[in-house]
């Protein structure tokens, strides 16, 4: 290579580090309460990937002798009734959340956009059976319909998972749908049509691309509504058991015996459901805003 190539592929390197370096001062004065949601989210997920490294003990160890600690220097956010360290399980607790809400909102969004997208462009009785049945599952409530195949399912990690991803696919199915309905009738899926291109092809190449704007949207709205159905069904004795950690249960073992006697092992737990969600939720209406072309100046 010589030194002219180099310098030329130097210089375009540095124009996409400032143009991407733009887009977030952008996103950051435009959107200052999503830049702090992104924050938010961004904090918990690098605690949850660099768990065994900012904690010092481990989360499943107990030690009767420190039962019920008050918070100090040692143990930074108190000790539960079985001298577990309350910090470390909840940083390892973001993992166990983390990871059912990222898991449930992809497999419910992947087969929700697979149904929508079929339902909106065949059209036909297949639309009309899976509006039907779309219909009857959101008739019940998310935490009603997760409750329901969590009790059905049993408790575990992958069980979880899928309790929750389930009752997501018909609201993203029913997004996809509307869209793909609208976008079906554009001229360029006429034009498509007319120069021979088939119809899978058409729907994976030029209607798919252009639904993923308000899945994404719909999407980071959800992950919130996972991460407070996965605390729920963990306050139930539904959802992840033990030995893992997780938040929901955290209070499901604090809640109703330690609230007045240790009240940190209420408080920390959710404290940090909270800022979670609210964090999820002001990203969510940042993207939702920043996608939206009658946003854009």
């Amino acid at each position: 290579m010589s030194t002219l190539d180099f310098n030329a592929e130097l210089s375009a390197a540095g124009a996409n580090v400032k143009t991407r370096w733009g887009s977030v001062r952008f996103f950051i004065r435009r959107y200052p309460l999503g830049a702090i949601g992104a924050v938010i989210m961004a904090v918990f997920v690098l605690a949850a990937i660099f768990a065994p490294f900012i904690t010092v003990y481990d989360p499943l160890t107990t030690n009767a002798a420190v039962s019920l600690a008050k918070p100090s220097t040692q143990h930074w956010l108190g000790c539960d009734f079985m001298g577990r360290d309350v910090y470390s399980r909840i940083i390892y607790g973001a993992r166990i959340s983390l990871a059912v809400s990222m898991g449930s909102m992809l497999l419910g969004s992947g087969v929700g956009v697979v149904l929508g997208l079929l339902s909106g462009y065949l059209l036909g009785w297949f639309d009309l059976i899976t509006q039907r049945f779309l219909e009857m599952m959101q008739s019940l409530p998310l935490l009603v319909m997760a409750i329901i195949m969590a009790a059905a399912l049993g408790p575990s990690l992958h069980n979880t998972i899928l309790a929750i991803a389930i009752p997501l696919v018909p609201y993203v199915a029913r997004v996809i749908r509307s869209n793909t309905l609208s976008l079906r009738e554009q001229p360029f899926v006429e034009a498509a049509k007319a120069i021979g291109m088939s119809e899978r092809r058409i729907a994976l190449r030029h209607v798919l691309p252009n639904t993923l704007a308000p899945l994404i949207v719909l999407a980071t709205a959800q992950l919130g509504s996972t991460i407070l159905t996965e605390s729920s069904l963990s306050f139930l004795g539904l959802g992840v058991p033990e030995p893992h950690p997780s938040w929901g249960r955290m209070l499901y073992e604090s809640a109703a015996e330690y609230v007045r006697t240790a009240p940190w092992l209420v408080i920390f737990p959710g404290l940090a459901i909270s800022f979670v969600v609210f964090g999820t939720n002001l990203l969510g209406d940042a993207l939702r805003d920043l996608l939206d072309p009658r946003q854009r100046s």
